[in-house]
Order: structure tokens, then sequence, then C-alpha cells
């Protein structure tokens, strides 16, 4: 199936964002023999996201955002569509407090029937520590779906915090811009509704490098982890998304069956 095809009939995702009670209003676009299964590692701001969505066109996986679930958390709860664990997860988010791994690994498990998925899935946001990651392989196991890779976009601290603080947002519609990759036609002024752009404060330097020591910290045992057993693949994320995908795709090279 073409590029085209697969990148107009995004899948909603509904049965993951809903816990699997409510079916995806678009099946997988590609149906294959040796679905690929994905975990996504990347600090904020290496472009991971952006690599989500080519590899989603290319593969034809579904991105299984857990960002995505909390972030509809309220609106599934105002709708009576929120399961028991991310029920849970909401008071701890009101609260202002992390969201246990115990809470998360249950909120993951009321969907495991994605990771079934013909088309393939790309967990992004999960896991996050290798009680999770250990979790993860014996849902997988159970099921006999093993991992095809672990990717991990990889970019100095430095290109970071320029890609980061960089970015201008505007208070009025939310538009993003960036200084130097897309700067507005007038300084300092959105292109959209000619509101100021701000700067948001955990988008400064000294914020972006807190941030980052935090993320090397917290995911340097997981990377280890998955380098043991085999399936960590490092991309390195500078240049422009096309030549970071083209580098993803010649590393899995040898992972990926020949006819997809």
């Amino acid at each position: 199936m073409g590029l085209e095809t697969t990148m107009s009939q995004k899948n909603d995702r509904a049965a993951w964002i809903s816990g699997g009670r409510i079916p995806c209003s678009q099946p997988p676009v590609r149906r294959t023999p040796h679905p690929l299964r994905f975990v996504l590692l990347g600090a904020p701001g290496v472009g991971k996201g952006t690599q989500a969505e080519l590899l989603s066109a290319r593969y034809g996986v579904c991105q299984l955002s857990t960002g995505d679930v909390f972030r509809a958390a309220k609106q599934l709860e105002a709708k009576g569509q929120a399961s028991p664990a991310l029920a849970q997860a909401l008071e701890f988010m009101r609260r202002g407090d992390l969201v246990p791994d115990e809470i998360v690994l249950e909120m993951v498990r009321e969907r495991t029937t994605c990771f079934q998925c013909g088309g393939g899935i790309m967990l992004d946001g999960f896991p996050r520590t290798v009680a999770q990651a250990e979790a993860l392989s014996e849902i997988l196991n159970s099921r006999n779906l093993p991992l095809t890779a672990v990717l991990n976009y990889e970019l100095p601290i430095e290109q970071v915090v320029a890609r980061i603080s960089g970015r201008r947002v505007c208070p009025g519609c939310r538009a993003v811009f960036h200084v130097t990759a897309q700067p507005p036609s007038r300084e300092g002024v959105c292109d959209h509704c000619g509101e100021a752009l701000i700067q948001r404060e955990d988008d400064r330097p000294e914020s972006v490098r807190v941030r980052m020591e935090q993320y090397e910290t917290s995911t340097k045992p997981l990377i280890e982890y998955y380098g043991e057993r085999g399936l960590l693949v490092s991309v390195e994320a500078a240049g422009t998304p096309e030549e970071i995908f083209e580098r993803t795709r010649e590393k899995l090279q040898s992972r990926i069956p020949a006819e997809i």
C-alpha cells in the first residue's frame, strides 16, 4: 500500500484512547504477516513526534502514546468513558503528583488488545522505567508478540537547548514558532492573530537543562535494559526530519522483513 494511502487513512486510535471498549473507526491501513512493534525513546526536543509520524506513514504502524491518553482523560471522564485505572490516574494528576507505576501499568493492560493490531504498533511514552519495561515484556511474551526494536533518538544537550529555547508561542491562538527554524513574518508577532509571542517558562535554557538532566538520569537504566537484550537502536537526531528518518530506516533494515 502506498505512502499516500497510509497517510490519508490515519487511525483515530479510539480503542487505545478509550481503553478498548470503543473500536477504532479506521482499521489498520497495512496488514502484514510480520507486524512491526517499536518502542520510542528520546528527550524532549529531539523531534521524536515527527519521527513517529514518518514511521507510521512508512510502515503503517499505529502510534500508541500514553501522553495522548492522559490528555484525553478529563474528556473521557466527562463522557463516562474513563477506565478504572485512568480514573485513578486522574486523581494523582489533579493533585499534581506523578502517576505510580502500578496505575500506569494497569492503564496499559486495559489496552493490550491494541498490541495485536494487524498493522503493528509504536509505543510512545511507555515504558518509562525498567519495572514498566519488564511488565511490557511479560505482556508481549504471553501473546507471542516480540518487539522489533527500541528506537532511541539522541542529540547533544546544547542542540536540544537551542531547539527548545528558540520556541515562541502565541498566547491567543496557540500557534508555535521558532526564532530560527520557523520565524514569524514580523519578529515577535503571531502571523495568525497578531498577538505578541511569548517564551514559555519551561522553554527557557535553564529549565531545558534541568529537564534534560532529569530525562537522562531516569532513562539511562531503560537504555541499558534494552541494550542488554539486543533491542536498542540508537539514532542521531541531528539534521532535517527526512535525514533523521532515512538514518532510522537504514538502521532498521536488518530487523525488518524485506517485503515490508
